[in-house]
């Protein structure tokens, strides 16, 4: 084999290996429900039965089967990625667990599509510090919340970053809570909930998690 195709194999090799590392497979939910403390949450953020939610970042589905059977028949989840192959595995997983409430839109990268003023909450978790245009994205937020809708947004802290730039953090795939709060704050929500260490992401000590809850402010 030539240097060049021994260097495409190799290629080729590393980003297969890393999309397959990047998500989040349905034989790991269970040990999931525990660390990230799923029902916690998503009491924290009141979700009951006959609601409408969205889940931007949604992946393969974990936490939008969750919020599914949460909101039951009645209810809806609007869940939001960027790639298709993903929402097209989130479909998957939702036919297998008979869950006909959800509803899957290939988002933008500064736009999730979201209906304007049809949802009680949004879920954005370890998603926020890829988002670039955030302030884009959080308006349509606001938009599509109805009156004193929320957003919980749930991020990792690496111990090697803690006190870095925003720039900084984001490269690293992780972010400090004092940004986000602010840029919440100044989107138009009022947090109402701020949990600075929620435990460790994938039980990995140098992840730690923190989770912000904020209510859209009528102006």
């Amino acid at each position: 084999m030539s240097k060049v195709k021994l260097f495409f194999s190799l290629l080729s090799f590393t980003l297969a290996s890393t999309l397959s590392l990047a998500q989040y497979k349905a034989n790991d939910w269970a040990s999931r429900d525990i660390w990230m403390k799923t029902s916690s949450l998503l009491e924290l953020a009141g979700v009951s039965q006959g609601q409408v939610v969205a889940d931007i970042g949604c992946h393969e589905g974990y936490l939008s089967v969750h919020l599914a059977r949460k909101v039951d028949a009645n209810g809806r989840v609007y869940a939001v990625d960027i790639r298709e192959d993903r929402l097209a595995t989130l479909r998957e997983n939702a036919n297998s667990r008979n869950l006909t409430n959800i509803i899957t839109i290939l988002g933008d990268y500064d736009n999730p599509k979201l209906p304007e003023g049809a949802l009680d909450c949004v879920f954005v978790i370890d998603t926020y510090h890829e988002i670039e245009a955030y302030k884009k994205v959080l308006n349509h937020i606001r938009k599509a919340l109805k009156p004193g809708g929320r957003i919980m947004v749930l991020e990792k802290l690496k111990k090697r970053i803690v006190g870095k730039s925003r720039a900084e953090q984001v490269a690293a795939h992780s972010l400090a809570i004092h940004y986000v709060e602010k840029e919440l704050q100044q989107a138009g929500f009022a947090i109402i909930n701020k949990i600075e260490n929620h435990g460790l992401w994938q039980n990995d000590g140098d992840k730690q998690m923190w989770v912000l809850l904020a209510k859209k402010v009528i102006q």
